[in-house]
């Protein structure tokens, strides 16, 4: 029987994963770029954002919370909601303002923040408390999670990839072209995926 787990990153690494991806597409972000460019890389990494919160909101925090709720555990949710009201503004905001710039440089300024908190504290807390097996699956959770959040975005999400990048990093359009491949193979040979769709 086909085991998504036995094929899933631990829950820890992608979490890792996502934030490199987000703050790549943020090196891409430069104020001198056309307004299009703007425009795409700022979706990329607002559509990352919200599905990367609410995979950790739905799977991640709630494991923690039952083995020990930290202050940096405290915290994060209140984090993304704040997050969350960056977001909102910044997609009201014209790529040609200039406070839409502004607003890339303080939502990333928190993420940031947020990131480093993860990494230092939550995941290798994670680490420590669960085991190989548990984080496993809890990765296999978030990756069919994040195939239901992905399905209604992975046309903008590809358009505003290959916008943003410019062609100047062919590979990662390429890789994400393989990684909705690849989400499309397993939610089509995972039983309990494939039933919901």
């Amino acid at each position: 029987m086909f085991s998504l787990s036995k094929l899933s990153p631990s829950i820890t690494d992608m979490i890792r994963f996502d934030h490199s991806h987000v703050l790549v597409t943020f090196h891409q972000y430069t104020g001198t770029a056309k307004t299009s460019v703007k425009k795409a890389l700022a979706e990329t990494i607002c559509d990352a954002l919200e599905i990367h919160a609410t995979l950790e909101e739905e799977i991640f925090y709630p494991v923690m919370r039952r083995l020990d709720d930290s202050p940096v555990l405290q915290k994060s949710e209140p984090e993304h909601m704040e997050m969350r009201r960056f977001i909102d503004e910044l997609r009201q905001t014209k790529a040609s303002d200039a406070r839409h710039d502004e607003l890339m440089h303080e939502l990333m300024r928190d993420v940031m923040h947020h990131v480093a908190d993860e990494e230092t504290v939550l995941l290798p807390q994670a680490e420590r408390l669960l085991g190989k097996d548990r984080l496993s699956e809890l990765g296999a959770q978030m990756t069919s999670r994040r195939i239901e959040l992905l399905k209604p975005k992975a046309g903008k999400i590809a358009r505003n990839t290959a916008v943003g990048f410019s062609g100047s990093t062919t590979a990662i359009v390429v890789g994400l072209a393989g990684a909705l491949m690849a989400a499309r193979f397993v939610s089509r040979h995972t039983p309990e995926l494939s039933s919901r769709h």
